[in-house]
């Protein structure tokens, strides 16, 4: 399948896998690369600019084809080496970059004078609109579905892939509710160039997590998320569990006075005790609705060659089959 996306980053088929904190490590990154889609390191999970360059590395070792690095931008007093983090992908030979988090113009000359192309995290079309204007590559626009932070206008892709498509010059791909062939069909349908699933990576054989987590996705309908830190006008859609839960009942106690640090406990570096550990009630993970659509744990090859065939079959059978004959 040719679109715009399989074309800027030289992939075969047109299927990325999200940036993800303590999941985007090498080893899923070259899974789905080898598996023809874009494979994704996450740079904030590593420590330092030099192990960021030392999982580059690896990833390199794992595989020859075309993979990228996410790189979110976070409004945090202790800014991490965002320098030496894009000086560890140029000189890795990266030529993907997925930005995410504030405005990322600030790296962007680099990195389009090393020839990488970059790919923003959007949940609005007015954001998306400005990473065009800025000189961002291509977008991912993201649903109110989507795990992690899906901004605060509630937009479901039903809506916001369409209002991209009317709007946007640039490639984009949906992002939020993406698992499978019916996804990928509708979405080109809706005017993006490919898709970026996050969840849906997550529970398959080569993501480098806890057995827990993978267990935890299968096991859950799309009812089992919550939208955690409203009020703080900084919502994420969180897997339900204990922690969570109790997270929710402090936010109605709190009320209009809640602050930050009254939720530190169930949001503040719980990531490597669930996603490592696999204690799953550590505190608030994000997961996607999508999880309701996901019934088994695959290989990345194996869901990617499943994807593209039920993608086949539907356009070449299902759709053609609604066309009144000549």
């Amino acid at each position: 399948m040719k679109t715009r996306i399989t074309e800027m980053f030289g992939i075969e088929h047109p299927i990325i896998q999200g940036g993800m904190h303590y999941v985007g490590f090498a080893e899923l990154a070259a899974a789905v690369s080898n598996a023809g889609g874009l494979g994704i390191i996450t740079a904030l999970t590593q420590p330092s600019a030099a192990a960021l360059a030392d999982e580059i590395a690896k990833c390199r070792d794992m595989t020859d084809k075309p993979f990228g690095v996410n790189l979110t931008f976070l409004p945090v007093v202790n800014s991490p080496d965002y320098e030496g983090m894009v000086k560890a992908i140029i000189e890795g030979g990266v030529t993907v970059v997925e930005t995410a988090g504030n405005n990322p113009v600030q790296v962007l000359p680099a990195l389009h004078d090393a020839g990488i192309k970059v790919i923003h995290k959007c949940t609005a079309v007015r954001h998306a609109l400005k990473a065009q204007s800025i000189g961002c590559d291509a977008v991912s626009v993201d649903g109110f579905e989507c795990g992690g932070h899906p901004g605060e206008d509630d937009i479901p892709n039903m809506i916001l892939l369409l209002r991209a498509a009317d709007e946007l010059d640039i490639p984009f791909v949906s992002s939020g509710g993406q698992a499978d062939g019916r996804s990928l069909v509708a979405s080109l349908a809706m005017g993006a160039d490919g898709m970026n699933m996050g969840t849906r990576f997550i529970a398959t054989k080569e993501a480098p997590v806890h057995q827990n987590v993978k267990d935890a996705i299968v096991a859950a309908s799309e009812l089992d998320t919550r939208l955690v830190m409203r009020p703080l006008r900084n919502t994420e859609r969180v897997m339900t569990n204990p922690a969570v839960e109790r997270l929710l009942e402090i936010e109605k106690e709190k009320g209009a006075d809640l602050q930050f640090t009254d939720v530190i406990e169930q949001v503040a570096g719980v990531y490597p005790r669930i996603m490592m550990e696999g204690d799953m009630d550590a505190g608030a993970w994000s997961c996607g609705m999508v999880a309701g659509l996901i019934n088994d744990i695959p290989t990345c090859k194996e869901l990617i060659d499943r994807i593209m065939a039920e993608a086949d079959q539907i356009i070449n059978e299902r759709l053609k089959g609604f066309q009144n004959a000549a």
